[in-house]
């Protein structure tokens, strides 16, 4: 399938208690909810919302963080993922959906987790994909390091500068044209202060302090060929917590987008199994 906005459901936008968030969303079926990274937006999950294999038995909801596209951003500048949690919160209070598997890619992962730590016995399933851990662990040069670098993106080069030079290195190496001007896209959209927020989150929060807390059911994935977040990390990080992860050949960290096929095999029999626990 070639990379068309025409592919992509509508963008909706809607009021949730005292956030105004935009999301994309399609299928029928048990709530699944598709949480971005950083450098990205609801339409980086394409491949996803227009998968039948998905779609035929789940309904996706493919949220823009707060801060991203027609999101408003959040009240604090110097966020944790708690904070992106209580939006995820009244997104999905707002939309009536009391169960959920959440599927976090790269910092979405991290707001991801959060939530299921505030809110067990909500969370159906966690999937992982190529997860940030955040940088709260590490000292504090290297923390105003990463905070730093995104900073001087925003303040210096610009973010549609960035985005030309940096798109590529999100996909395999071998990813097609069209892919990195699908990705060149969406992130030349990004909203400043709402990257400069989640910038925060990552340099000064950490995983473990919400996974810890989870104990349904969990995966992790990776791609083989991410420089961002290793496949070495990622499978040390599911040693750390005892579960499964996949690593994907030919794929770089926007695993879901590099090679969505082996990437909806490994989800959809994620949502399997996920389901057999809710019913169960």
């Amino acid at each position: 399938m070639s990379l068309s906005i025409k592919h992509l459901p509508e963008l909706q936008l809607g009021d949730f208690s005292q956030y105004r968030l935009s999301w994309r969303e399609a299928g029928q079926g048990d709530a699944v909810v598709l949480l971005h990274g950083i450098s990205s937006s609801s339409a980086s999950w394409i491949s996803q919302l227009t998968a039948s294999s998905l779609t035929d038995s789940y309904h996706l909801y493919c949220w823009d963080a707060p801060g991203y596209m027609n999101s408003t951003e959040l009240d604090t500048t110097t966020p944790v993922a708690l904070d992106y949690a209580d939006a995820l919160e009244a997104f999905l209070d707002g939309l009536g959906v009391q169960q959920v598997v959440l599927i976090g890619h790269s910092l979405g992962a991290l707001m991801a987790c959060a939530f299921a730590s505030l809110h067990p016995h909500r969370v159906n399933g966690l999937f992982l994909a190529d997860p940030a851990q955040g940088y709260a662990t590490k000292n504090l040069e290297e923390r105003n390091r990463v905070y730093s670098q995104r900073h001087d993106i925003v303040f210096k080069s610009g973010i549609a500068a960035w985005a030309q030079h940096r798109a590529a290195a999100l996909l395999s190496p071998d990813a097609t044209p069209e892919k990195i001007e699908w990705v060149k896209n969406i992130m030349g959209k990004l909203n400043p202060q709402g990257f400069l927020s989640a910038a925060w989150m990552l340099a000064h929060d950490d995983i473990s302090l919400y996974l810890n807390a989870y104990t349904g059911p969990l995966e992790m994935l990776v791609g083989a060929e991410d420089t961002i977040t290793s496949p070495s990390q990622v499978s040390l990080l599911a040693q750390q917590k005892q579960c499964p992860v996949s690593v994907i050949s030919g794929a770089g960290h926007a695993s879901y987008l590099d090679q969505p096929e082996a990437f909806n095999r490994q989800l959809t029999r994620f949502l399997s199994i996920a389901s057999q626990r809710k019913s169960s």
